[in-house]
């Protein structure tokens, strides 16, 4: 992104939070994240974060993902604006399939 007010890493550093056990939201659609996501991230398309905001942590920090960095930094300002400590991913999904990290299949975040 292009935004530099936005906070962002890319998915090397993803790797590494993930390891450490971070939350990572991914706001594609679900058949999209059944298709492959970051293993253990948590569901809530962008089209549902207003309802559904809940279910984020507010106590610890959030790595937010899409398929490529637009959804998932259009989800960031609206959490970061919520007073939420939010992070985008650049390159999103796509980037960390080609990365060659795991990816995990199916409706359920693991």
């Amino acid at each position: 992104m292009t935004d530099a007010s936005l906070p962002e890493i890319d998915v090397a550093e993803l790797a590494r939070r993930h390891a450490e056990g971070a939350f990572v939201l991914d706001v594609r659609q679900p058949d999209e994240y059944e298709a492959g996501h970051v293993p253990g991230a948590v569901l809530v398309p962008l089209d549902q974060l207003g309802d559904r905001q809940s279910e984020v942590p507010a106590d610890k920090p959030v790595l937010v993902i899409c398929k490529s960095g637009g959804r998932s930094a259009t989800a960031v300002k609206a959490l970061t604006g919520a007073g939420y400590d939010a992070t985008n991913v650049a390159g999103g999904t796509m980037a960390w399939i080609d990365a060659g990290h795991p990816v995990a299949e199916g409706p359920g975040a693991g």
